[in-house]
């Protein structure tokens, strides 16, 4: 099986849950705006989603999907590997559980930790506090479904968790449905985030559900049990806390920049959250997609000891994640007037808030290629039970990210923590890399450093373009809805046609490679 037709899979349910998260997105900002009840929304959305990046989708699938896939390809595998998900299960629920009640409990005091600064505005701490109250149960089903796409993935069943996050789109849009047909007339936006907090954690149980009934469907079975710290149960707890430990400082650091945004005038937050979603999805469909597919491949290689196809998997990864996310990046930082001009403004969301949005997003896009990077190479570690290395670089990043808050966002504001959050990621990377590199694990070889110099000089000749429609399109993202989509479908193609033809003609990808992947990819195809 191949890591680009894996990849594609991932990469191609990913993009339709981008686009209904992107409709979801323009729903909100024109219904909502950037105001009281949008920032209480947006922190209480946060907390549940970046303690599932911390658990579910961090430290849990990192260190659960290599133990898994070991024993799935040991001598007696689905029996092993059966009983070590039902033994995981039957502690893992628990854990949840508990985890979510005390932190429900506790939520006042989490509120205050990040936004204290709300409680000088009437009503909006308490709102944040209910709102995060309603909206948290999504951790606890959000992590079973994340258990659930592991197993599949081992198995190298990649489009069920790819298709869960649409199911999550499609209910929080009929959310804002719901609140903006009770809301009717009235101008109480507390209507508006009461269904939409209640929406999220409802699309986590629809996640849960069409997991399971796949996992079912893949033949697999589960034996809810009391629950038994096994030895290997151990030995998954005992990876699990470092790499807890290296995503929690990265979700930290989240924390950290919804602190300093609270701390800045009302929207900000709203802003910043917006901003972060045009930045999230080439991220979601290259990053994620690739991190996804290579960690199971990754494991299996190094199990073998075939460092060479190890090398030669992080550095397919590689090429292709810079062969999309520069010319992303170029292109986002130019043309983000032109997007949240003709996609955010109008109803609530005024054309000030669409010029902060744009300027947050060409920062935050400048360290797009490193937050994807990091994807790639944090399965280098993991794939070989190194949680604690990650852990070190992460902690370094997010003390330059502290530190560059703190005298970045006085002269320039929302923008300048931006700027901070996108260098400390460029930290990280190059870290990670240079461990990765002094241990023999994976090098950047002279080929592919060629390959990506030319995907700059592609990346460079669209940019010039993007530059040029720019300087004379931009009124046209502001009128009515047919101009505004011929606008961009002329700014997009041309973006598009521009650069890949640019990256044909100086070679920015490997056309052997590519032709050999497609070849090995239909092969694939023609055997399943």
């Amino acid at each position: 099986m191949s890591l680009l037709r894996h990849t594609s899979t991932i990469a191609g349910f990913t993009i339709i849950s981008r686009i209904f998260g992107f409709i979801r997105d323009i729903l909100l900002a024109r219904v909502l705006g950037a105001g009281l009840a949008g920032d209480a929304y947006q922190l209480a959305f946060t907390l549940p989603n970046t303690f599932r990046r911390l658990f579910a989708e961090g430290a849990f699938s990192v260190a659960f999907v290599p133990m898994y896939s070991r024993r799935l390809a040991g001598e007696n595998g689905e029996d092993e590997a059966a009983k070590f998900a039902n033994d995981v299960l039957s502690v893992f629920i628990w854990i949840l559980l508990a985890f979510s009640g005390l932190a429900m409990l506790a939520m006042p005091g989490i509120v205050w930790l990040l936004a204290s600064e709300f409680q000088s505005v009437p009503g909006k701490f308490d709102l944040a506090v209910f709102l995060s109250r309603v909206t948290f149960p999504y951790l606890f089903f959000i992590s079973l479904v994340a258990m659930l796409t592991g197993l599949l993935n081992a198995r190298s069943k990649f489009a069920p968790g790819a298709i869960a996050p649409i199911l999550f789109n499609i209910v929080l849009i009929g959310g804002i449905g719901a609140g903006y047909y009770w809301r009717g007339g009235s101008d109480d936006d507390r209507l508006v985030v009461y269904a939409l907090s209640a929406a999220v954690s409802l699309s986590g149980l629809a996640q849960l559900l069409y997991l399971w009934w796949e996992v079912r469907r893949a033949g697999l079975s589960f034996k809810l049990q009391m629950p038994k710290f096994t030895p290997e149960v151990k030995q998954l707890g005992m990876v699990i806390l470092p790499a807890t430990f290296g995503a929690g400082i990265y979700q930290i650091s989240q924390f950290v920049d919804t602190f300093f945004a609270t701390s800045l005038p009302q929207g900000s937050l709203t802003l910043l959250k917006m901003a972060d979603r045009l930045n999230q999805m080439p991220l979601g469909i290259v990053g994620i997609a690739l991190g996804t597919a290579i960690l199971p491949m990754l494991s299996r290689h190094i199990q073998s000891e075939d460092h060479q196809r190890a090398q030669d998997l992080q550095a397919d990864a590689f090429e292709m994640a810079t062969l999309l996310t520069l010319p992303a990046a170029a292109a986002l930082a130019i043309c983000a007037p032109a997007f949240t001009n003709a996609f955010f403004v109008g109803g609530k969301f005024t054309m000030q808030d669409g010029a902060i949005m744009a300027q947050i997003t060409a920062a935050l896009v400048a360290g797009l290629p490193a937050y994807v990077i990091v994807k790639i190479l944090n399965p280098g570690f993991f794939a070989r039970s190194d949680t604690k290395t990650p852990v070190y670089t992460a902690l370094i990043s997010l003390i330059f990210n502290i530190i560059l808050n703190v005298f970045a966002v006085r002269p320039w504001g929302i923008v300048g923590l931006a700027g901070a959050t996108a260098a400390s990621a460029s930290l990280n990377c190059l870290l990670l890399y240079a461990v990765l590199h002094k241990r023999g694990w994976f090098h950047f070889t002279g080929a592919l450093g060629a390959r990506i110099g030319r995907q700059l000089l592609a990346t460079a000749i669209m940019s010039a373009l993007l530059w040029w429609l720019m300087s004379w399109m931009l009124p046209y993202f502001s009128d009515d809805i047919l101009t505004r989509i011929a606008a961009l479908a002329i700014l997009v193609g041309g973006g598009m046609a521009v650069y890949f033809a640019a990256g044909y003609m100086v070679g920015a990808l490997d056309r052997d490679r590519v032709n050999r992947l497609l070849r090995r990819n239909r092969a694939a195809a023609n055997n399943s």
